[in-house]
């Protein structure tokens, strides 16, 4: 049960971190998480070679700590796929956000509804897993029929907890979208 319940936590951290790299209209920094620079021979983070600032709700500011980098951190972040264009001024980079427009709110709303649809098969195949263990202990005689139908109903609670909390989390990023 312990296994079958840090696996779906792990589920929800996991859509949890898939929304935050979104980009909602708001400066995030998440969505910088996945680029990575070559610096000294080794793909590294920006995050790990430059300071990441929000100074204002539609912009972030990366200040590399080695200035000669500043090339390189602006290349990474053209060839990633977050559409925004860098300001290098020689000594950080502005990444600026675009209002977000009605149609473009919705396409969002579509995409994290499917990240969410796409958890909550996960959830509930964490839990056809933990139903099959079940099953098979109750017909190797492990447990009794009564404690495979408590481990059943216990297995569901489980699930129902997860799917409800990735729905709670769902509308509050959909609010956060339609509401910036």
């Amino acid at each position: 049960m312990n296994d079958l319940e840090d696996r779906m936590k792990k589920t929800v951290s996991v859509y949890e971190e898939n929304l935050s790299e979104i980009r909602a209209g708001r400066a995030n920094p998440a969505i910088l998480n996945k680029i990575s620079v070559e610096y000294y021979g080794v793909q590294t983070p920006i995050n790990q070679v430059a300071g990441i600032s929000v100074p204002e709700a539609r912009m972030i500011v990366i200040q590399p700590w080695d200035i000669s980098i500043l090339k390189e951190i602006e290349k990474a972040i053209l060839a990633s796929d977050i559409g925004l264009n860098p300001n290098n001024d020689g000594k950080v980079i502005r990444l600026n956000f675009p209002e977000l427009t009605e149609e473009r709110r919705k396409e969002l709303v579509k995409d994290i509804k499917k990240i969410a649809e796409e958890a909550k098969v996960a959830i509930r195949s964490i839990r056809r897993d933990g139903m099959e263990e079940v099953k098979a202990k109750q017909k190797n005689s492990e447990i009794t029929e009564d404690e495979k139908v408590s481990k059943e109903e216990e297995i569901q609670k489980l699930t129902d907890k997860y799917i409800a909390e990735i729905d709670k989390i769902l509308g509050n990023k959909e609010k956060e979208i339609l509401n910036v």
